[in-house]
């Protein structure tokens, strides 16, 4: 049976995430990838940036956050995330 990734295991992956101040939605996604063990999170905030905003919108056509981006790859947001997670295949892509 193989070994599932600790919680321990070094993320390599690299994420971003574009978030507001006050965003339940961000705060749950935040804790999911901790909970997976990533420890280094970018977050961009369009609240304090709105050229972050602008570009954030013109990346993900979304104008809602959090934007999340595993690897450069626009994972979308919490519920996107969530859906990953659910279907097992989270941990695949914060290993790669």
């Amino acid at each position: 049976m193989a070994k599932s990734q600790s919680a321990d295991a070094k993320i390599m992956a690299k994420i971003i995430m574009y978030s507001t101040a006050v965003c339940p939605y961000c705060i749950r996604a935040e804790q999911l990838l901790q909970r997976r063990g990533v420890t280094e999170i970018e977050k961009i905030r369009v609240d304090l940036q709105p050229e972050a905003r602008i570009k954030m919108v013109e990346l993900t056509n979304r104008r809602t956050v959090p934007q999340i981006f595993i690897n450069d790859q626009h994972i979308g947001g919490y519920d996107d995330l969530a859906a990953l997670d659910q279907a097992g295949e989270l941990n695949a892509l914060l290993a790669s």
